[in-house]
C-alpha cells in the first residue's frame, strides 16, 4: 500500500471515468479473439440478443451475441455444447463486468462435432425425412442434370470430364461455397433455386470433394438437408470420399460414393448402350423368325388336314343350287296361297259394301228432312215475317228502332218497304 502521505499524488477518477478507461483498454488489447468454452445459461431475449457464458473447470465468461449476428450464424448455439467463438471482448459499466461480443461460433473440436452430428441425424430421422418410402427414382438418361458445387478445383472439372467420356448431356451449375461460414446457406438456395427454374433439371447433383469433418460441416446443417428432402428433383449426394458420410447422404434419393462415381452412374455408356440395344435387335429379330416360322409350320399342318379347295366349292355350289330352287318352289306356293285367300276376302267384302252404302243413304235422307224442316223459309210459311233495316241487317229489338226509320218486312213469298211513324 501507498504511504496515505502519497496518495494525495494520485489521479483521480470517477466512476463512469475509470470505468471508460477500462473498456478502452480492454477493446484495444483484446480487438479479435477465439474462445474455447462450454455454453452455459443460454438465454434468448424477445429483442432477439441471445445471452451465454462461456465457461471452462475453472472460469466463467460473459458471452452476448447481438440479434443481427446471431442470424448468421453457422450453427445454433446448444446448453452444454462445446464452441469456439469469435468476437471482440468488451466491458459493461453498468454492471462492472467484462463480456466477448460473439459475432461467429464454431464446434470445438471433432468429438463436439459428432455429438451434435448424432443428436441431428435421430431428430431428423424422427421427422420421417430419411424413409425410403419418399425417395424419388432416379431417370435412367436425363436431358438436363444440375450440379451444385464449387466453380474451382478438381470436382467439377472431374464430372464434366466423366459426363462428355461416358455420354455428353447438358450441364447447369449453380456456384457455392462448399465449406466455411455461409456454405451451408448457398447450398440450401441452390437447391431450391434449381427448382424454381422455368425448365428445371432432371436430376441434381450436390458434389464435393473429401475432408475433415469440420471441412464437410455444411452437408450437416439442418437447412441443407430440409432443402434436399422439399425437392421436387431427384437428388444425388456425392460429398467427399467413399468413407465420407454426411447428413444429405441420408435425405438424398440416391448417395454416390464420390462426385466421380455420381457422374458414372447418372448417365450410361453411349457405347455400350448402343451396343446393348443392338444386341436386343438381334434377339428380337431371332425371336420373331422363331415365331414366325413355327405359326408357318402350324398353318401348313391345317391345311394339310382341310380336303382340296376344289371339291370344298363343288360341294358347296351345288348345296347353294338345292338351296336356290327350294326357295323358287317355296315362293311360288306363297304367292298361290296368298292368291286364293285374297279372292275369298273380295267376295266376303262385296255384301258388307253394299249393306254400308245402303245405310249411310237411309241416314242421309233422314238428315236431310230434319234440315228442310228447320229452315227459315218454312217458318215464314207458317206466317212469321223478319225485319231489316236500309243496311240489310237485320232488327230483333224494338230498341234498334227509331221514329220515320225506313225497313223492310220480309214475308216467305216476297218482301214490301215500310216506315215507322211512332216508336211506342
Amino acid at each position: 500500500m501507498l504511504p496515505l502521505s502519497s496518495s494525495s499524488t494520485l489521479p483521480e477518477f470517477t466512476v463512469t471515468e475509470l470505468s471508460l478507461a477500462l473498456k478502452k483498454v480492454v477493446e484495444t488489447g483484446f480487438a479479435r479473439v477465439r474462445v474455447r468454452g462450454e455454453i452455459s445459461g443460454l438465454k434468448r431475449h424477445t429483442s432477439g440478443h441471445v445471452y451465454f457464458a462461456l465457461k471452462d473447470t475453472d472460469s466463467v465468461l460473459d458471452a452476448v451475441c447481438w440479434r443481427g449476428s446471431f442470424a448468421g450464424l453457422s450453427l445454433t448455439p446448444q446448453e452444454g455444447m462445446d464452441v469456439i467463438a469469435m468476437g471482440r471482448l468488451t466491458t459493461y459499466p453498468g454492471r462492472s463486468k467484462y463480456q466477448i461480443v460473439v459475432e461467429g461460433m464454431e464446434l470445438a473440436g471433432e468429438g463436439a462435432l459428432l455429438k451434435l452430428l448424432e443428436e441431428r441425424k435421430r431428430k431428423l430421422a424422427t421427422e420421417g425425412l430419411f424413409d425410403e418410402g419418399r425417395k424419388k427414382k432416379i431417370p435412367f438418361l436425363p436431358d438436363l442434370i444440375g450440379i451444385v458445387t464449387s466453380p474451382t478445383g478438381a470436382v467439377i472439372q472431374d464430372m464434366l470430364h466423366r459426363l462428355s467420356d461416358r455420354f455428353p448431356v447438358h450441364v447447369l451449375l449453380w456456384p457455392v461455397a462448399v465449406q466455411g461460414e455461409g456454405a451451408s446457406n448457398q447450398i440450401a438456395a441452390a437447391i431450391k433455386g434449381f427448382n424454381l427454374l422455368p425448365q428445371k433439371p432432371d436430376v441434381l447433383i450436390v458434389a464435393r470433394g473429401g475432408g475433415s469433418l469440420e471441412d464437410l460441416w455444411a452437408f450437416n446443417e439442418e437447412n441443407v438437408v430440409r432443402a434436399v428432402a422439399e425437392s421436387h428433383i431427384p437428388v444425388i449426394s456425392a460429398v467427399g470420399h467413399e468413407t465420407d458420410v454426411t447428413l444429405i447422404d441420408f435425405v438424398a434419393d440416391k448417395r454416390a460414393p464420390t462426385p466421380t462415381a455420381a457422374a458414372e452412374f447418372v448417365v450410361p455408356v453411349r457405347s455400350q448402350l448402343a451396343q446393348t440395344l443392338a444386341h436386343y435387335g438381334l434377339q428380337l429379330s431371332s425371336r420373331f423368325g422363331h415365331v414366325l416360322s413355327l405359326y408357318e409350320s402350324r398353318l401348313e399342318a391345317l391345311r394339310r388336314g382341310l380336303p382340296p379347295l376344289g371339291v370344298w366349292v363343288d360341294e358347296h355350289l351345288q348345296r347353294l343350287d338345292d338351296l336356290s330352287e327350294r326357295l323358287m318352289n317355296a315362293q311360288v306356293r306363297l304367292v298361290q296361297q296368298q292368291t286364293v285367300s285374297f279372292d275369298h276376302l273380295i267376295h266376303r267384302l262385296q255384301p258388307a259394301l253394299t249393306n254400308i252404302l245402303q245405310k249411310a243413304n237411309h241416314q242421309f235422307e233422314n238428315i236431310s228432312q230434319l234440315l228442310e224442316s228447320y229452315s227459315y223459309t218454312r217458318t215464314l210459311e207458317r206466317g212469321f215475317s223478319y225485319v231489316t233495316g236500309p243496311d240489310e241487317a237485320l232488327i230483333a229489338s224494338k230498341s234498334q228502332t227509331n221514329p220515320h226509320q225506313k225497313i223492310k218486312i220480309h214475308f216467305y213469298d216476297g218482301g214490301v218497304s215500310a216506315e215507322i211513324l211512332e216508336v211506342s
